[in-house]
């Protein structure tokens, strides 16, 4: 049986607070529990003041089979910072705006190279999403075509060196899905209309609850993050190219990545985020799975 635990972005002291509050107890030198595994959703990286913590107490209870660990977009977006293109520059652009995601890795890792390439390489052993025979588990979005895809082109649902090139290529397909799967599904708003994400950036398209069917919607509510600037009308269906969404029929399904706001709840039940924002003064949440079919609030739990 599984916890499931939402993205720490460095924040170790949560982290240890969360795994002891569960019931897990320093083993050696890893965290461990008599009868359950924990599951992270990825984004372990950035932000945080304690990331080389974070990275240890992950890895130790993967290595030690006390957990499994999600690759999330943070991690993603770290190996396309460190690979370089063959002519030239990295798979992912040094700008300003992305050297400042990653500042306070770099800056924790500071002489201390060989290190962070060891965490890179650990990286790549990541797997991209988990399903068993009660849940499935991504860092932001189980859509059944990309996650099909996934299974039949990944290695052990992993990436590897030649993969993740081919996955910064725009306009591929595995572009696509590991886009999709890592970072969500984003619809294109109406002309006019920008969009200010978390970080101040000016954004024409919004990031969309995939798991909700966008014909009932409008732009307003099918926003992750509600805002009240957003327009209140229908959405141009023409802009969805693949309109999947999570029914209920579906298993439950758990993910983060999305900076939510509040106490930690349900969206439906087998629908559960688990990301509320650790790293924006927000909660470090997990779920204890026991193997049900219908989640219950009552098996959240966080500090």
């Amino acid at each position: 049986m599984f916890d499931l635990i939402g993205d720490i972005h460095g924040h170790a002291d949560q982290l240890e607070k969360l795994l002891l509050k569960l019931g897990y107890f320093k083993k050696n030198n890893y965290y461990a529990h008599e009868c359950r595994k924990a599951l992270f959703v990825g984004d372990y990286i950035d932000r945080g003041p304690k990331i080389r913590e974070t990275l240890e107490i992950v890895r130790q209870m993967v290595e030690n089979e006390s957990a499994v660990a999600l690759m999330g977009n943070h991690e993603y977006n770290a190996l396309c910072f460190h690979f370089q293109q063959t002519q030239g520059g990295h798979l992912r652009e040094h700008s300003i705006k992305n050297i400042i995601q990653h500042y306070q890795t770099l800056r924790q890792f500071h002489n201390r190279q060989e290190e962070y390439e060891d965490y890179l390489n650990w990286f790549l052993t990541l797997p991209v999403f988990y399903e068993n025979e009660w849940f499935r588990a991504v860092h932001a979005c189980w859509d059944e075509n990309n996650i099909n895809y996934l299974k039949a082109t990944l290695k052990d649902n992993r990436l590897t060196d030649a993969l993740l090139y081919q996955s910064a290529i725009k306009g591929t397909k595995l572009y696509e899905a590991i886009e999709q799967t890592l970072k969500g599904k984003e619809i294109q708003l109406p002309e006019g209309v920008p969009f200010a994400d978390k970080d101040g950036a000016i954004r024409n398209e919004i990031r969309i609850k995939w798991w909700e069917n966008p014909v009932e919607l409008t732009y307003r509510n099918i926003s992750v993050i509600p805002d009240e600037k957003l327009p209140d009308t229908a959405i141009d269906m023409s802009l969805l190219s693949n309109r999947y969404y999570y029914g209920n029929e579906e298993k439950s399904v758990f993910f983060g990545h999305y900076w939510l706001n509040g106490s930690p709840s349900l969206f439906r039940d087998n629908v559960c985020c688990l990301d509320y924002s650790v790293a924006k003064s927000g909660y470090l949440a997990a779920y204890s799975h026991n193997n049900e079919l219908k989640l219950e609030e009552s098996k959240l739990t966080f500090v």
